[in-house]
């Protein structure tokens, strides 16, 4: 799985051909032995868990980077 971005002990990753499981684009993010499926879309978590402070940070990263 590629990483696409890292930022404050914050690894974002992606499979560009992944979304059968969540049937949604998602990123997969991990932060200190925590993980989460984030949706692209709109910032849920679609799966696992993040610290609140980290996911605030990965909805405002996915907002930055939504036209990517």
């Amino acid at each position: 799985m590629p990483t696409i971005s890292m930022f404050y002990g914050i690894l974002v990753s992606i499979y560009f051909e992944a979304s059968e499981k969540h049937h949604t684009q998602h990123i997969h993010v991990r932060y200190s032995g925590h993980y989460a499926s984030i949706a692209i879309d709109d910032g849920r978590v679609l799966a696992g868990e993040l610290p609140s402070k980290q996911l605030k940070m990965v909805q405002a990263w996915i907002e930055i980077h939504q036209d990517e």
